[in-house]
C-alpha cells in the first residue's frame, strides 16, 4: 500500500515485493473497500473440496470395524478408499479421528492362575511397599541369546541410505542370561551360563548371596519356571533364610520389573549385534551390563512401579468382561 501510494503500478510493486500483480490487486481492492481493517487479516475462501456427509463418514467406521475386506485380513487405505468410493486421503481423516489403525494388532494374555490376585497384591506390596532393611530383586532368565553372525558382510549409514546387513545369519550357540535387578537402586546383578536348569540357577543365587550386605534380607520375584521350585532349590533356600521367592502370576511376566531391563539390552545391544562365538556374545553381554552401571551410577535412575494391586485388577477384570462380551 505504500508503494501505490508512492505512484507505483501493481506491476512494479509485484516485482519489488515479489508477490504476482494479481495478489497486488486484491489487497488494494480490500484497502479501498475496507481501509487498514481490510489489511489485518486474509479473508476467508471456501474450501474446493466438499465436505464429508455424517453418513459417508458412518459408513467408513461400521466398514473398518466390522466388515473385512474380500481378499485380505484387514483394511488398507487403498482398499478401504476402493470400496467406499472415497480418497486413500479422506479414509486416512476419518481413521485418524476416530482413532483407527486396522494394521496394527496388539497382543495379550490374561492369566488364569487361581491365585493371581493374591500374588499380585504380594509382588506390587514389595515395589510400592518395600519391607525394612531387605532388598527387592526381580531375578529372571533370558534364554537362548543366540551368537548370530551375518553370511556377509553389511555396508553402514550414510546420507540417503539406511544400514544393511544380510536378511540370513550363521547360528554360532546361545547363552543364558540369568539378572537380579535392585529395585531400591536400578543396579543389576548378571551372569552368562550355557544353560538355565536348577544348577545354574543356584550358581546364580550364590552369586547374590556373595554381591548383597550379609546384614540384610533379599526378597526376589520370581516366575513360576520349574527350576525355581525344585527340590535342590528348596534346600538351598532354607538354609540360607535371608532369602524369600515370590512367585509372579502364571503368564503375568509384565509384573517382573527385570523384564524391562532385558528390553532394553535386547535393543541396544543384542537384536543388531554380529557375534562370530559364544564367547564374543557373553563378552558383548557383560560390557553392556559394566557400561550400564557406569552409566546408571553417574546418573542413578531406577525403575518406578505406579500400579496399585487394586488398579491392577480393576482392569484385569474389565478385560476378562470384554473378552466374554466379545466371545
Amino acid at each position: 500500500m505504500l508503494l501505490a501510494g508512492d505512484g507505483l503500478t501493481a506491476e512494479a510493486i509485484a516485482a519489488a515485493v515479489g508477490k504476482s500483480p494479481l495478489t497486488v490487486r486484491r489487497w488494494r481492492r480490500r484497502y479501498m473497500t475496507k481501509g487498514v481493517d481490510g489489511l489485518l487479516k486474509d479473508a476467508t475462501r471456501p474450501s474446493r473440496v466438499k465436505p464429508l456427509s455424517p453418513e459417508k463418514i458412518n459408513q467408513v467406521v461400521h466398514m473398518t470395524l466390522h466388515d473385512k475386506p474380500p481378499t485380505a485380513t484387514q483394511w488398507s487405505l487403498r482398499s478401504m478408499a476402493k470400496a467406499s468410493g472415497l480418497s486413500a486421503s479422506s479414509v486416512q481423516r476419518i481413521w485418524h479421528a476416530h482413532g483407527l489403525k486396522p494394521h496394527l494388532v496388539e497382543t495379550f494374555k490374561l492369566s488364569r492362575d487361581k491365585n493371581f490376585a493374591a500374588k499380585v497384591a504380594d509382588v506390587v506390596g514389595l515395589y510400592l511397599n518395600p519391607p525394612d532393611k531387605a532388598l527387592v530383586l526381580c531375578v529372571d532368565e533370558k534364554s537362548q541369546i543366540q551368537a548370530l553372525d551375518r553370511t556377509q558382510p553389511g555396508l553402514p549409514m550414510k546420507n540417503g541410505r539406511a544400514g544393511t546387513m544380510t536378511h540370513d545369519d550363521k547360528r554360532n550357540g546361545t547363552t543364558t542370561l540369568f539378572a537380579a535387578l535392585n529395585m531400591l537402586d536400578g543396579k543389576v546383578i548378571g551372569a552368562c551360563m550355557p544353560r538355565h536348569r536348577h544348577r545354574e540357577f543356584l550358581r546364580f543365587l550364590k552369586l547374590i548371596d556373595q554381591q548383597t550386605p550379609a546384614d540384610l534380607d533379599l526378597h526376589l520375584i520370581v516366575d513360576n519356571y520349574a527350576t525355581h521350585k525344585t527340590a535342590s532349590v528348596k534346600r538351598w533356600l532354607k538354609a540360607h533364610s535371608r532369602f524369600h521367592l515370590h512367585f509372579t502370576p502364571t503368564s503375568a511376566s509384565w509384573l517382573n520389573m527385570v523384564e524391562r531391563f532385558f528390553a532394553e539390552i535386547t535393543r541396544n545391544r543384542i537384536r543388531r549385534g554380529v557375534f562370530k562365538s559364544v564367547a564374543e556374545l557373553k563378552s558383548a553381554i557383560m560390557k553392556y551390563l559394566m557400561k550400564y552401571l557406569d552409566n546408571h551410577n553417574a546418573d542413578p535412575k531406577p525403575f518406578i512401579w505406579t500400579k496399585s494391586a487394586g488398579e491392577i485388577l480393576e482392569k484385569v477384570a474389565r478385560a476378562k468382561q470384554a473378552l466374554e462380551t466379545q466371545h
